[in-house]
């Protein structure tokens, strides 16, 4: 009798432990070459490295896929919208840039507090949390998306008494009614992707991350040279692509892509709301301060002598910047779950060596576009113009584009560990000194009393914010007690678990 018991008990934990593989990709990754993964003294460090890179590179190689596939998605409407008019390609970009850009920041930001809970519970192995922080987080961004409303409806003088002409400010008011589809999208689309990301489901976020593309660019050509619609029309299919790509995901999450995360739609979902939301406003001004803080640059630029020069040289600079961008977004979002996964199951060995890896993977990277930059710093600006007086003060621009290329291959890493590990709060106030107590007076200081033009706006915030930033988190990072960040990470994942 004994033996069957112990049979049967067999049998149960079998079936049980079969279930986890295809949600726990990491721990059914090591145990199926090296064993169990707490046995860490059976690995050399070659081995623990190369197994991190490949869980590593299975979170950032499609989601740096999904971030080029919406990026374009915004490249495209401009492209359509330059078209129809210089006029319209103004007002579709400032609505872009300005109106939405202010909100993209920090919805985006916001959704980041996911990438904190929901990677903790994965990692825990407490499933069911994770449909109720994504309903919380919907809560959340739609009751925000509300609250940013005025934005759109009076866009139009907010635009104007920023200094812009009356006919584009009117034109942009009207481009950003249109954009209030397109805002609510973001409510629902941030969150299901950094739930479905915190559980390494990135095929799922790929492929309709792919579809939408496909959307975009054939309703856009309908649109424009089919059915002749003015810049309304072209406003409009982003609204639909963008809410191609919400259904395709919610399709994906409630149809049964997520049989162990998704549970259904729950009334728990209202509870300790307040929590959640200081969670993800430390997230949201975390994030949003770095995003502003490049735009302000370009405010800078736009008062300065020769204007039109400085502002065309810069654009291009930040449009390379914005392109490479997405190698070390997309390792902020490998860290960041990599990191609350290994937390939340208690592995502070393992996050740490995840952060390193991380960090050092993106590092060579950075360096390699480094290198590229400052070689062909003649040729880079080819792509985008052919004036010689452009080309002349972006090729002096080079080194500062490739210095700021070499500094955000590590600061966004390192911001991935942050939210990782929940520390957005704190994070929002270096941000908050770096950018806008150190590095915007900087600038203003080499731009203007030492008439440095743009250089010196340029080289004053990044030397000046984002490489002082980078150096004390990088310092925090070092000295993390990495075994205590996983105890309160188990403490929080079942205070949360025992209230649901």
């Amino acid at each position: 009798m004994p033996s069957k018991g112990k049979a049967a008990a067999a049998a149960v934990a079998a079936v049980e432990e079969a279930k986890q593989p295809l949600l726990d990709y990491s721990s059914a990754l090591i145990r199926s070459k090296y064993g169990d993964r707490n046995d860490d003294h059976d690995l050399d460090l070659a081995q623990r490295v190369w197994i991190e890179s490949k869980m590593l590179w299975h979170i950032v190689g499609p989601s740096m896929l999904s971030r080029l596939t919406t990026y374009s998605m915004f490249v495209i409407t401009q492209a359509f919208a330059g078209h129809l008019g210089d006029h319209e390609l103004a007002a579709v970009s400032i609505a872009s840039n300005v109106v939405v850009g202010f909100n993209f920041g920090l919805l985006l930001g916001m959704a980041s507090a996911l990438e904190t809970l929901c990677g903790q519970a994965f990692g825990a192995k407490k499933y069911h949390m994770l449909g109720i922080y994504l309903q919380r987080s919907w809560i959340v961004l739609f009751i925000c998306c509300i609250l940013l409303l005025p934005l759109y409806l009076f866009a139009s003088p907010i635009l104007k008494l920023l200094g812009q002409p009356s006919g584009i400010a009117e034109l942009s008011g009207i481009v950003s009614l249109w954009m209030i589809p397109l805002h609510f999208s973001y409510a629902f689309q941030f969150p299901l992707h950094r739930f479905l990301q915190s559980q390494l489901k990135m095929a799922a976020m790929v492929w309709v991350s792919l579809a939408s593309l496909v959307v975009h660019v054939v309703v856009s050509w309908l649109f424009v040279y089919r059915l002749k619609l003015d810049v309304v029309g072209v406003v409009v299919t982003s609204n639909i692509s963008w809410w191609v790509l919400v259904l395709g995901l919610f399709g994906y999450t409630v149809c049964g892509g997520c049989p162990l995360t998704w549970t259904g739609f729950s009334i728990e979902a209202f509870s300790d709301l307040w929590e959640f939301v200081k969670l993800s406003v430390a997230s949201g001004v975390m994030l949003c301060l770095e995003n502003w803080y490049y735009r302000i640059l370009i405010l800078m630029t736009g008062n300065l002598k020769n204007v039109e020069v400085a502002v065309d040289a810069l654009s291009i600079c930040m449009n390379i910047n914005g392109w490479e961008m997405m190698i070390p977004l997309a390792f902020l979002a490998g860290t960041g779950v990599r990191v609350a996964n290994e937390l939340g199951a208690g592995n502070g060995k393992g996050a740490k060596l995840a952060t390193m890896v991380s960090v050092t993977t993106s590092a060579v990277i950075g360096l390699f576009f480094w290198i590229f930059i400052m070689i062909f710093h003649n040729e880079i600006a080819l792509i985008f113009s052919s004036s010689k007086t452009v080309l002349e003060a972006v090729n002096k621009l080079s080194v500062l584009l490739a210095f700021t290329v070499l500094l955000n291959s590590v600061q966004p890493v390192l911001s991935g560990v942050a939210i990782g590990s929940g520390w957005q709060a704190y994070v929002a106030y270096i941000n908050l000194g770096c950018y806008y107590l150190i590095g915007v007076p900087l600038g203003f200081l080499m731009g203007w009393v030492f008439d440095q033009g743009v250089m010196g706006i340029w080289a004053g915030m990044i030397f000046g914010g984002t490489a002082v930033q980078t150096l004390i988190l990088a310092i925090i990072t070092m000295r993390c007690d990495w075994e205590k960040e996983a105890e309160k990470a188990t403490a929080h994942v079942n205070k949360w678990a025992n209230r649901t």
